[in-house]
């Protein structure tokens, strides 16, 4: 059942949490998506099937919380996460992090001192800066400066607006260029026809975090990560970080 959250930053989140064990999976969605989509609604039946504590949400902005889409950015959502975390769970967590929800991921162990395992799926740390502004062309930069947004095509629906402050913001939160956070065991899952992540930032990811790390590449799986086979993929990976030590 989907319930509320109201933040200490005046924001409304729309929460769905499973009661199971622990440690609870908590699934951080990508860009423009919500807690609808394919992979957060498998993970929680799976989890359901087995018992295990889980939690999904949509980010302010996404789906069904309060705000404008094209009024937040990178730290906004991590906020959310943050809040979401630390009022609907206790003790150890497993965050699985969707492309965005990869970034935030990193970004809410910086903050909490309880994430015991991490599952990444095509995880996008710093895209803003190096996807979307490396990408962007003289005239881009020049409307971004000037309007304050530009709009970007997207596979998914409707076009991405993207701000000017989403890409100031993100250079205040970017994870690679400062030391990583402890994450316990860590699986990263990368398909090799995704259009959107490369496996590039995949390796970089890999390099960057200590620990156990391990990077799947997976032949022919796209950025939706969400054939059957590839689910199944996702739920080892949970099955392998939230073991305990």
């Amino acid at each position: 059942m989907t319930t509320f959250l109201d933040t200490a930053q005046g924001r409304r989140i729309a929460c769905n949490r499973t009661e199971g064990e622990g440690p609870c999976v908590v699934f951080l969605g990508g860009f423009k998506s919500d807690m609808e989509g394919t992979k957060a609604v498998h993970l929680d039946a799976w989890a359901r099937a087995r018992g295990r504590a889980f939690l999904r949400f949509d980010y302010s902005g996404h789906g069904q919380s309060s705000g404008r889409f094209e009024e937040g950015a990178i730290g906004d959502w991590a906020e959310d996460a943050v809040a979401a975390i630390e009022a609907l769970t206790d003790g150890p967590v497993v965050l699985v992090g969707s492309s965005m929800g990869g970034w935030i991921s990193l970004l809410v162990a910086e903050r909490l001192g309880r994430v015991a395992g991490f599952v990444g799926i095509a995880a996008a740390p710093d895209f803003t800066e190096d996807s979307m502004w490396a990408g962007f062309d003289a005239g881009q930069r020049a409307a971004l400066s000037r309007e304050g947004r530009v709009t970007l095509p997207s596979e998914y629906g409707d076009p991405y607006v993207i701000t000017r402050r989403l890409i100031e913001d993100g250079r205040e939160n970017l994870v690679l260029r400062r030391p990583a956070p402890r994450m316990g065991p860590v699986r990263l899952l990368q398909g090799t026809d995704d259009a959107d992540v490369t496996r590039d930032t995949a390796l970089r990811l890999l390099d960057h975090l200590g620990g156990d790390v391990r990077l799947t590449l997976v032949k022919g799986a796209d950025h939706r990560f969400s054939t059957p086979d590839c689910l199944a993929l996702i739920e080892t990976a949970i099955d392998e970080v939230a073991q305990p030590a």
